[in-house]
C-alpha cells in the first residue's frame, strides 16, 4: 500500500513526501483499504457528520434523561448560563462544552451517536469539530476533512496502544478522542501536519494516568464531565500548536507511554466501577439506588 502508515512519524513523512495534508493521506489510505471511491468514502463520513451534528443539538432542543438517571439537562443549563450570564470560559468554549456534554446525554439515553473512538468519549470530537465549524462558518467539506485527519490519529493510537477504558483507563478513551479532535481542528484552522500531530501529543500528555471509574458501571458520570474536559483539552492543544508551541515528546513516544501507563493501572481503575469515585460512599449508594 502506497499510503499505509502505522505511526505518527510515518504519517508525517508521507505528508512531507507527497506534499499532502493528513486528511488527504487518510482518504487515500481508505481508498486503498476499502476499494471504494473517494466520493463514496466521503459520503459515508458525511453520514457520520450528520449524526454528530444532530447529537450536539438534541440535548438542547429536547428534555433528555439518561437510563441511569445520573445525567440529563446539563447542556441546556450551560446554554441558559451562556445566554444570561458572564461566561467564565467565553462563548466559544461554552458552546463546545454544550456540544460535548449534550452528545453524552444523547448516548446515555440510548440515542444515536458516533462512537469516535468510543461511546464513552463520543462528545469530544463533535464537540470540537462541529463547534469550530459553526463558529467560523465552515462548510461540511471542511468538517469532513477534519474528521479524516482525526481518523488518522485514531488509527495510529488504536494500532499501537488502545482506546478502551477497560484496557487503558479514561486516558485511553477521552485522551484519544481529544487527540483526534485536536488534530482535526488544527487542519480546519489551516495548521500544518506537524502542528496537528503535536496537538495530539499535547492532548494525551495532558490527561495521562486518568482513570476510568464510571459510577454504577454506567457511561454517565463522571464520563460526561470528562468529555467536557476532553473538548477543552482538544481546543487548548490545537491553540498551542497553531501558535507554534510544539511538544518536546514525539507523538509516537507519547502513545507508547500512555499505553504503558494504562497497563499499569490496577483493574479497579479500568472501567470496573470498583475504584475511584465509583467506590465512594455516594457512588456506591447511587449504584444501589439504580440497581436495587
Amino acid at each position: 500500500m502506497k499510503y499505509n502508515f502505522t505511526s505518527g512519524k510515518e504519517l508525517l513523512e508521507m505528508c512531507n513526501e507527497y506534499n499532502m495534508s493528513i486528511h488527504e493521506i487518510c482518504l487515500e489510505r481508505e481508498v486503498e483499504l476499502s476499494g471504494l471511491s473517494k466520493e463514496e468514502i466521503r459520503s459515508k463520513m458525511q453520514h457520520s457528520l450528520n449524526i454528530m451534528k444532530s447529537a450536539t443539538e438534541k440535548a438542547v432542543e429536547e428534555d433528555i434523561k439518561s437510563v441511569g438517571g445520573l445525567i440529563g439537562g446539563e447542556a441546556k443549563k450551560l446554554t441558559i448560563f451562556r445566554n444570561n450570564s458572564k461566561s467564565v470560559c467565553g462563548p466559544l468554549m461554552n458552546k463546545a462544552l454544550v456540544a460535548a456534554m449534550g452528545t453524552m446525554e444523547v448516548n446515555a439515553s440510548m440515542g444515536l451517536i458516533v462512537a469516535a473512538p468510543t461511546a464513552g468519549s463520543c462528545g469530544i470530537l463533535p464537540g470540537a469539530v462541529v463547534t469550530i465549524g459553526k463558529e467560523y462558518d465552515m462548510t461540511d467539506e471542511q468538517m469532513l476533512d477534519a474528521l479524516f485527519a482525526a481518523s488518522a490519529i485514531g488509527a495510529i493510537i488504536t494500532r499501537n496502544a488502545t482506546v478502551a477504558g477497560a484496557e487503558g483507563g479514561c486516558q485511553a478513551e477521552t485522551g484519544a478522542a481529544a487527540a483526534m479532535a485536536a488534530a482535526g481542528v488544527v487542519e480546519m484552522m489551516g495548521g500544518t501536519p506537524e502542528q496537528a500531530i503535536h496537538a495530539a501529543s499535547h492532548c494525551l500528555q495532558n490527561v495521562m494516568g486518568l482513570v476510568c471509574d464510571p459510577i454504577a458501571g454506567l457511561v454517565e458520570a463522571p464520563c460526561q464531565g470528562r468529555n467536557a474536559i476532553g473538548v477543552a483539552n482538544a481546543l487548548i492543544s490545537a491553540e498551542l500548536c497553531l501558535a507554534g508551541i510544539l511538544n518536546i515528546i514525539p507523538f509516537d513516544e507519547t502513545v507508547e507511554a500512555m499505553y504503558k501507563v494504562g497497563k499499569n493501572l490496577p483493574p479497579e481503575l479500568r472501567e470496573t466501577a470498583l475504584g475511584g469515585v465509583a467506590a465512594t460512599c455516594t457512588g456506591c449508594a447511587l449504584s444501589d439506588k439504580i440497581f436495587g
